[in-house]
């Protein structure tokens, strides 16, 4: 899958224009860019990690004429896949997640109650606003 293609993607299931799908992949890739630049590492559950290895510099050699060539110290991103996205991508099912075990407490009530306010869309409003 190319980036284009998941932009497409991405609009089709979130019905947004393709400017706008691709405006959040571009958004979300930045993000993870610049995390990694920090040298932060970037946890999605379920489906892996990135994380950065340093690698100190080594002499190397050039294949084509055999010489020695220094190679300098470098940051790699490196990905480790998760154990769900492993399973999935061999046909399998992940194992669903354990159930909490109810508490003992009871809940909390409270002699007021408010019913949620529902959320009406605005009729002028586009999808421009999310």
């Amino acid at each position: 899958m190319t980036k284009s293609e998941l932009i497409e993607v991405v609009a089709q299931e979130a019905n947004l224009t393709k400017g706008r799908a691709e405006m959040v992949i571009n958004t979300i890739f930045e993000a993870m860019v610049e995390a990694l630049q920090r040298g932060e590492g970037i946890e999605i559950r379920g489906f892996g990690s990135f994380t950065v290895r340093q690698y100190k510099s080594y002499e190397g050699r050039n294949p084509r004429t055999g010489d020695a060539v220094h190679v300098a110290p470098k940051r790699l991103p490196f990905f480790k896949v998760g154990k769900d996205l492993r399973l999935r991508v061999n046909g399998q099912r992940p194992a669903p997640p354990p159930r909490r075990p109810e508490s003992s407490k009871p809940a909390a009530t409270s002699s007021v109650s408010s019913p949620k306010p529902s959320v009406v869309p605005d009729p002028g409003m586009t999808e421009d606003v999310i």
